[in-house]
């Protein structure tokens, strides 16, 4: 009964188009011997290819409804598989000693073009992740994350320029930088939620893109500002091969540092204020939770972690100009985000490497590639959109043991 229904609805469909299309696809008017002329196997070609699309997508459709169905479920009863596997230290520890082999190994072995690739793409983990405190858990969308990156690249090109401040210096200084603008932004919002929110951190990006180019004075406007130079080893001037492993190295170590620290951000006091903060805001401020020094510290964290990349981004390329910094910059963060799975570490890292690596390695199909990718990105979000691998909570539960002499009362927690 339910492909008849199929088949009728598609058969409507098709029809339809048919009819739409009728007067463009079958009448073709011959201008030079005045006459019309009947296409009809064109208008036929129509109503089989729009007949076999629907069917397909209802088909499709239905699935992903029963996959949802079974995710929710699993989801209720339990973990994931993933976090069953990161659960298991016979699997994980292999599986992390394998990774960090080959992570070592791999500007040894790739060429230095595919080293700066991984090197971008382990910036933009290190970008989801930042961004993934003010989105996945706070809840608050940020369309204009990119100009907190901005700010990282112009403060360490700026000081270098007037004042020859070196990498290691300007790399806090970024970051201090940053969080200062995060929690300038910050204070305008706190009683904006939703779409207003996305709209003001939308303005804001493109505010700070705008100063950036027509304030010629400050920061040299359109042309940008060159020559910032690479981070030094105790001085050893490196060549451009070296100065790039030296760099995959350096984004590497930050990475770790960033999973460390966000990770313990999500277990900790703020992190569970932060989870509070997205699931009911009026629930989260009844509950004695101060929404403003939530919300300030989820917007100075975040850009925080952007600040620190834009510095490195600075010295990777050793040129900054805004053209770098448009709204597409935010999009891209903010679908890494989506599509890895908010609130999910290891779903950020990897739709950080499918979302930067695929495009490079869907060159070889040319023009065809971006809309190789588009597709990818939309079927990914009909199917699966809880992400890649999707964030669960730490549930805790009181298990009671009574036994003839004691009652012992234990919190286990659940993962």
């Amino acid at each position: 009964m339910k492909y008849a229904d199929k088949i009728q609805q598609s058969t409507v469909i098709s029809l339809w188009f048919m009819f739409l299309t009728f007067p463009i696809v079958a009448i073709r008017v011959n201008t030079i011997e005045n006459v019309v002329e009947w296409r009809w196997m064109n208008t036929l070609y129509i109503g089989a290819g729009g007949f076999i699309v629907s069917f397909i997508w209802r088909y499709f459709m239905e699935r992903s409804k029963s996959i949802r169905k079974q995710a929710r479920e699993a989801t209720h009863d339990g973990v994931s598989f993933m976090h069953r596997i990161m659960g298991e230290p016979r699997i994980y520890r292999p599986a992390a000693a394998m990774i960090a082999l080959f992570a070592v190994a791999f500007p040894f072995v790739f060429s230095t073009y595919q080293t700066n690739i991984m090197t971008t793409a382990l910036m933009y983990i290190v970008l989801g992740l930042g961004l993934n405190i003010v989105v996945g858990q706070a809840g608050l969308l940020n369309l204009g994350y990119v100009a907190f990156y901005a700010v990282g690249a112009y403060t360490y090109a700026l000081l270098n320029y007037h004042f020859g401040i070196g990498f290691w210096l300007a790399l806090p200084l970024g970051a201090l930088a940053a969080t200062l603008f995060g929690i300038l932004l910050g204070f305008p919002v706190l009683r904006l939620q939703g779409d207003y929110l996305a709209i003001v951190t939308l303005g804001f990006g493109e505010i700070t893109r705008l100063i950036l180019e027509n304030w010629n004075e400050f920061s040299f406007g359109p042309s940008g500002i060159s020559g910032i130079p690479r981070p030094g080893l105790f001085g050893i001037d490196l060549s451009i091969h070296g100065a790039t492993i030296y760099l995959y190295f350096l984004v590497i170590a930050l990475c770790l540092v960033t999973i460390f620290v966000v990770n313990r951000l999500q277990n900790s006091r703020i992190g569970r204020a932060w989870l509070a903060l997205r699931e009911d805001e009026i629930a989260c401020q009844a509950m004695g939770i101060d929404k403003t020094r939530a919300k300030l510290t989820a917007f100075a964290l975040s850009s925080t972690w952007a600040g620190l990349v834009g510095v490195v981004f600075a010295a990777k390329t050793t040129f900054v100009n805004p053209a770098s910094f448009t709204f597409l910059e935010s999009a891209m963060i903010l679908s890494i985000v989506v599509l890895g799975g908010m609130g999910s570490i290891i779903g950020i890292v990897i739709g950080a490497f499918v979302l930067i690596l695929l495009p490079e390695y869907l060159r070889a199909f040319s023009d065809y590639r971006m809309l190789l990718f588009g597709i990818i990105l939309v079927v990914m979000m009909i199917f699966r959109p809880q992400g890649i691998v999707t964030g669960t909570r730490r549930i805790y539960e009181f298990d009671v043991k009574q036994d003839k002499h004691s009652d012992a009362v234990s919190l286990s927690e659940i993962r």
